[in-house]
């Protein structure tokens, strides 16, 4: 994403969306926020994304987290497609509003901004489309994570929630998470604590994996009972 790395405060950008104009930073108050892009409306596997999100969007409120969607389209077609989104769903409550908003950029003036196009993905009329694009902010509006998928590639959203579980967890906690980490499974003290300052801070006890090297890198901390949204570990 070209001007914004990991650790920038992301643009306070204002936009138009489904649920009326929004300032970024405003409307993401103190929470964590999910931007995530579409290449455009009326499409197959972006309405199977967004009725995804839908699905899942109790998980998120969990985690503290407010999504809101980004597609080149307008106001007028969002409103239309959240219908057909919410039918993909089997939603029979006769609502037509998705559990976020979804930001108009028809002029791509945001799009190009946040460097989200794909240059081999185009409309009708040769204009690039948006690639899927999955950008988390924390609470302290810098960026955290971005994910670049092709359009034509539809995103994970279990994964997404395991992202998420993680940088909640390490932000608050001197621990990384290793490879497939899901909640309730052990986590990992960073190389840059010693062994011994581990031992301290970690009281349950720190396990150390023997290596043919001999070296102690792999210590794993085996439980931790830890005050946020997720259960334990």
């Amino acid at each position: 994403m070209p001007g914004l790395l990991l650790g920038d405060v992301f643009p306070d950008f204002e936009a138009e969306t489904t649920i009326g104009r929004i300032k970024f930073h405003e409307y993401l108050g103190d929470s964590w926020g999910i931007l995530f892009s579409h290449p455009k409306d009326y499409t197959p596997v972006c309405t199977t994304e967004l009725g995804r999100a839908a699905r899942l969007s109790s998980e998120f409120s969990k985690r503290n987290v407010k999504m809101m969607a980004i597609s080149l389209d307008s106001l007028e077609d969002h409103h239309g497609w959240s219908k057909d989104i919410l039918a993909y769903n089997c939603d029979e409550s006769g609502t037509c509003m998705l559990p976020f908003p979804i930001i108009a950029d028809r002029k791509r003036e945001l799009a190009v901004s946040l460097g989200m196009l794909d240059p081999d993905e185009k409309d009708k009329d040769g204009l690039p489309l948006t690639a899927r694009c999955v950008f988390i902010i924390g609470p302290d509006k810098k960026l955290k994570l971005s994910l670049l998928y092709p359009a034509t590639t539809g995103r994970n959203f279990d994964e997404i929630l395991r992202v998420l579980d993680s940088l909640q967890l390490t932000a608050g906690i001197r621990v990384a998470t290793p490879a497939d980490w899901k909640p309730g499974v052990c986590v990992m003290v960073p190389p840059s604590i010693p062994e011994e300052e581990a031992a301290a801070l970690f009281p349950a006890g720190v396990y150390s994996k023997e290596l043919p090297s001999g070296k102690k890198y792999l210590l794993y901390y085996l439980k931790y009972q830890f005050k946020c949204q997720l259960r334990f570990i």
